[in-house]
């Protein structure tokens, strides 16, 4: 059963689950001429999903909808990469590999949460007592062959994000 604040979108397949992260990524960052982000003032964002569920491709994305150009790995390895973008400077971390929740200060966690940047995580349950509470949740489950997303915002995000989350991403063609 889902919780009442959470919104379903469903992602056929990977260019949808790409396409539905560059339609996050404008939510969140804003677009030239359209409204103002949710995270003008930082934000933090925790990605949930079982190995192989999509959460660096929906983080690729992002990134692409916010005008990266390069290549997006996931961190598993380097624990954070950093991209400064036009409208936002994006952190992505992977805790997969950390084995204490402390081992965030060593990451430099507080820099990052600077209430400027936007931060996405994966694995944020191994940084449980660490980590603040997210402004974003979203969930990647299998289905039908494909991915529903679930995205849980804090109170402060609830009603933009439910105003504003279209139910199919926005094609390339209208950002």
């Amino acid at each position: 059963m889902t919780d009442a604040a959470t919104l379903e979108r469903v992602a056929a397949d990977e260019a949808a689950q790409l396409a539905w992260g560059a339609t996050l990524g404008a939510l969140l960052c804003g677009q030239p001429g359209g409204p103002p982000g949710l995270a003008r003032a930082g934000g933090l964002v925790f990605l949930n999903g079982d190995l192989g569920a999509g959460k660096t491709t929906l983080v690729r994305g992002l990134l692409r909808g916010l005008g990266h150009q390069g290549p997006v790995r996931s961190p598993t390895y380097t624990l954070v990469e950093s991209f400064e973008l036009p409208h936002a400077l994006v952190h992505h971390l992977d805790l997969y590999r950390i084995a204490d929740a402390d081992e965030l200060e060593y990451l430099g966690i507080r820099d990052l949460l600077d209430g400027a940047s936007l931060v996405l995580v994966e694995w944020p349950e191994r940084g449980a007592g660490v980590l603040p509470a997210p402004d974003l949740s979203v969930r990647i489950e299998q289905h039908d062959g494909g991915r529903k997303l679930c995205f849980t915002p804090a109170a402060a995000w609830r009603a933009a994000l439910s105003a504003r989350l279209p139910q199919a991403p926005t094609p390339a063609a209208d950002r």
